[in-house]
């Protein structure tokens, strides 16, 4: 019965650390990182900083690329990708399921 209870807080955690990215992408995920000692949750929380960080970075690059136009379709790509991705990140933790956010994913 203890096991279930934890693998419900760290369900939940890890549910936190996706919806972070709508509104605190970085403080959120470290803190937990810092925080919990469960493996899982800790990749999940590292893959969360980390995704932010590329989407942020490739929103720079696009938005200064966009002053000769190539930039927009990427600019709004990447900021759609931003929302959708933890929208999907927090329905496969709901139903139980491993996911590893893309580009990061494969990092840790």
């Amino acid at each position: 019965m203890e096991s279930k209870d934890n693998s419900l807080d760290n369900k939940g955690l890890k549910i936190l650390v996706h919806a972070s990215a709508f509104f605190m992408p970085f403080l959120v995920p470290f803190i937990i990182y810092l925080v919990v000692a469960d493996s899982a949750v800790k990749r999940v929380s590292i893959q969360a900083i980390l995704f932010q960080l590329v989407m942020w970075a490739l929103i720079v690059l696009s938005t200064l690329l966009s002053f000769i136009l190539i930039g927009i379709p990427f600019l709004i790509i990447f900021g759609l990708m931003t929302i959708i991705i933890p929208i999907l990140a927090i329905i496969k933790t709901l139903n139980g399921e491993t996911y590893n956010y893309p580009f990061v994913g494969k990092w840790f």
